[in-house]
């Protein structure tokens, strides 16, 4: 994972319905976006530190894509999409619950350091063989989430055009597409693997182990 051959790195929040009812939230009528910086992003293994002075930190499994091009409405999704990763959306969930009661943005909880997990690119499977991918998080050991592509509340043509729409897209922006039911809280000392299991050839890649430590609150 290079960060220098990533663009904007942009989140979709809501995107999975058992995910909105676990935590109490309406389903959108539109793709509720929001975004990272690029020092965000974290490999899938080594040593992770989070800030858990902010409170609980969860976890969210979610499929990335990353475009090749911007994009365009006239083209077919094969030659929008270079490739998908499987990635860690991590939130500072006292925080975001505290930001949203105050009708502030969410930055501060979701733009931390470390807070993008992201795993090596796989090519794109193409348009059809991306709503049949299943993936899912372990925590030392135990399956804690698991979700389908084809179970998204907006699908990826939907959120590519709402996002270019909203905020325009380029070569090299990533997306993390939502996250399924399931999201927790994590401590220090917990193992975290990701898995994804590859539609065309039916591989299933394990990225990992992540080992989570408490930040130094003087770095963070």
């Amino acid at each position: 994972m290079v960060a220098t051959s990533i663009g904007n790195i942009i989140c979709v929040g809501r995107n999975y319905a058992k995910h909105v009812k676990e935590l109490e939230n309406d389903i959108p009528t539109n793709p509720l976006l929001f975004s990272k910086p690029t020092h965000a992003l974290h490999s899938p293994s080594g040593q992770l530190a989070l800030p858990f002075h902010l409170g609980a930190i969860h976890h969210e499994v979610e499929i990335v894509v990353k475009l090749a091009t911007a994009y365009n409405d006239a083209l077919p999704l094969d030659d929008i999409i270079e490739a998908i990763a499987i990635g860690i959306d991590w939130t500072a969930r006292d925080v975001q619950s505290s930001l949203k009661e105050k009708g502030h943005p969410w930055l501060i909880s979701k733009g931390f350091k470390g807070s993008a997990v992201l795993s090596e690119f796989i090519p794109f499977p193409g348009e059809n063989a991306f709503k049949q991918i299943t993936f899912s998080l372990m925590n030392n050991g135990k399956i804690v989430q698991s979700g389908a592509t084809k179970d998204m509340i907006f699908p990826l043509r939907s959120l590519l055009t709402y996002i270019d729409r909203q905020l325009g897209t380029d070569k090299g922006d990533i997306i993390y597409t939502g996250t399924p039911e399931g999201v927790a809280p994590v401590q220090s000392g917990d193992v975290l693997q990701m898995q994804l299991k590859n539609p065309s050839t039916g591989d299933i890649s394990t990225d990992g182990p992540l080992n989570i430590v408490e930040a130094n609150k003087m770095n963070v």
